[in-house]
């Protein structure tokens, strides 16, 4: 039976805690957007000072605690099948409007318009790559996994490889995994963990999160976009390997390949947030002419 996610939604504004005591992932409201001066790119993801920095490091404390390999593999088995309901690409997108991350120390707005800003930045720096700005369009939405109780630690925020060691570059690293219980795991502490030297990204389990559902989503649903857009998809959420530099020793010739395409995506992923919102019915009739194009028809989520 076919459930619709804006049903979901508005039964989550009802809704009671989040499993595992996390923030409640029904926290769907439109806030007041407060405009402020043009921020610098040094004033991104500031995550030490900011009006947000509290919800933001409660989330990013209870991913560092409960995101376990246990709890990654259990996902997996979870979501990868697509099972939960069937939709087409631009309800899912427009479906965002009920989700503001409380990962993020940027935006306190509703995820479709940073969707829709993403896609036009990457449309006027690259307007011969269709695939590109679509990529830009549907980054986040698996962050659609909020609507079926997921917590939001489970779905928004940067990720990380689980089973091995955790780095220094990952937010808040050295106070928010104390409670982990793969910490204290042996096996799981040092560089590589449980993985070979160089085996590859597509070989190392990440922290569960809204990245790997759409890749899987993607995947599973045969969709048409080429691989350096998937590994945006799959990665974008990796500041650690595509900003900091680190787990390189995991990395394969592949993910070398494609890593200045993510680096190049990033710069539109966060770049381009702001308070001034785009037109989004305007946007729609091209936008959806490109989903028709690389993702048509009703998918499996």
């Amino acid at each position: 039976m076919k459930v619709r996610l804006l049903l979901f939604a508005s039964v989550l504004f009802t809704a009671g805690s989040a499993h595992f005591g996390g923030p409640d992932p029904s926290l769907a409201y439109r806030p007041n957007l407060e405009k402020s001066e043009h921020k610098e790119k040094d004033d991104y993801r500031n995550f030490e000072t900011g009006s947000l920095i509290s919800r933001v490091f409660s989330t990013y404390k209870l991913m560092h605690t409960n995101q376990t390999l246990d709890f990654v593999k259990q996902k997996h088995f979870e979501w990868t099948n697509c099972s939960h309901t069937q939709m087409g690409m631009m309800e899912a997108i427009m479906s965002l409007d009920q989700l503001v991350d409380e990962s993020d120390p940027d935006v306190d707005f509703p995820n479709s318009f940073h969707a829709f800003q993403t896609a036009e930045g990457i449309r006027q720096v690259h307007p011969d790559k269709d695939w590109f700005q679509l990529v830009g369009l549907i980054h986040d939405v698996g962050k659609i996994m909020a609507f079926w109780d997921e917590p939001q630690w489970a779905v928004v925020g940067d990720t990380f490889p689980v089973g091995c060691k955790y780095q220094n570059s990952i937010v808040f690293k050295d106070n928010t995994f104390r409670d982990n219980p793969d910490s204290k795991h042996p096996s799981y502490n040092t560089d590589c963990g449980i993985y070979e030297p160089n085996c590859g990204l597509n070989n190392v389990l990440m922290s569960w999160g809204h990245d790997e559902y759409l890749y899987r989503v993607m995947k599973f649903n045969n969709c048409a976009i080429p691989e350096e857009g998937l590994y945006m998809i799959r990665f974008h959420s990796f500041y650690p390997w595509h900003s900091h530099g680190d787990y390189m020793h995991l990395c394969n010739s592949k993910d070398l390949h494609m890593l200045p395409w993510v680096q190049e995506f990033n710069k539109f992923d966060l770049y381009t947030k702001s308070t001034d919102l785009p037109d989004v019915d305007k946007l729609k009739p091209y936008y959806q002419s490109l989903i028709d194009k690389y993702c048509p028809g009703i998918l499996k989520w």
